[in-house]
């Protein structure tokens, strides 16, 4: 009989998915640092906060405090409580379904690369308009997952602030692409990086349109040594395995528990769903989810994004 160890509480359509949730704690935990420790703290009467800024934030070139590192860096650290929060509001809301649909390791990459991309449109186009300044935040990549899933949920309706009303998500996309590009060009920035919010919009399209086809997220899943398919997000969930609570012993070590799921062999498979005239088994929605891992949700069929979804609904 076969089994599948693995963590409780992650999968399928979850309301906290695992990148998604470690994104939110390492921001969270990392604003706290910087408010409540680094301040507080000096080094030759130097607060190690300026030590923070100048070797983390991403500094421009020019300033020579440029370092490789800051291109990461500058995505996990936040001006106050309100670029925080609707950051990783923002995140959540948009991210949730896409971690779920590409799995885990396929959002991550391009949740960074969305955000890399962001600091170096930051870094060598935003200067052409503008005096070039230290810059923070997630909102470049966070602007990468809001395209992607724009282009993922094109109809999707989502509200816009401040006008709380529910436009398409394609039409979301475009306005605050359209909104981002002109208050860049024109200089009217402010403190607001909107050149980079335009660099992360950009990227995280390329990376939507051709990360699958130039073999990107396959060659990352082979350097981090990952044998998961990127989509194995759904087979944790509680709608898709019979699920019972179980020790498990292993020789010299202490007892651990694990949730073990039982492998659908054993049982006929359990139909979710009909879904003109077909049932919706396992079996189905494995090869769904091998067709993504192979060639990447664009190659599905209407009917089979359609039945995503409706399992989406259904959780």
């Amino acid at each position: 009989m076969s089994k599948f160890f693995v963590r409780n509480g992650f999968g399928g359509f979850s309301f906290f998915p695992p990148v998604i949730k470690s994104l939110l704690i390492i921001n969270v935990v990392v604003f706290l640092f910087d408010a409540f420790f680094l301040g507080f703290y000096h080094i030759h009467n130097v607060p190690l906060s300026f030590y923070f800024g100048k070797y983390f934030y991403l500094q421009p070139i020019e300033s020579g405090n440029f370092y490789i590192w800051q291109l990461i860096t500058y995505q996990f650290i936040h001006g106050g409580i309100w670029h925080l929060f609707f950051n990783l509001f923002a995140l959540w809301m948009f991210g949730v379904e896409l971690e779920s649909i590409w799995g885990s390791r396929k959002f991550l990459t391009f949740y960074l690369l969305s955000g890399i991309g962001a600091g170096l449109f930051q870094l060598f186009i935003a200067p052409l308009f503008a005096e070039p300044l230290p810059t923070i935040g997630a909102s470049g990549a966070v602007f990468g997952v809001l395209t992607a899933f724009g282009f993922t949920f094109p109809n999707r309706p989502v509200f816009m602030f401040p006008i709380f009303i529910p436009i398409p998500a394609k039409f979301f996309v475009i306005l605050y692409a359209g909104l981002a590009f002109l208050l860049g060009i024109t200089g009217s920035a402010g403190n607001v990086a909107h050149i980079a919010h335009l660099g992360g919009a950009v990227t995280g399209f390329l990376l939507f349109r051709f990360g699958d086809q130039i073999g990107l997220y396959r060659l990352v899943n082979r350097i981090t040594g990952g044998s998961q398919r990127y989509y194995d997000a759904f087979e944790p969930s509680p709608f898709f395995r019979s699920r019972k609570r179980e020790k498990v012993f292993y020789e010299d070590e202490e007892p651990e528990f694990y949730e073990i799921y039982d492998s659908p062999k054993k049982e006929k498979p359990k139909s979710y769903f009909s879904y003109e005239g077909e049932e919706i088994t396992q079996d189905v929605v494995d090869r769904i989810l091998d067709k993504i891992a192979e060639r990447g949700y664009q190659s599905l069929t209407e009917k089979e994004k359609r039945i995503l979804l409706e399992l989406s609904k259904r959780l």
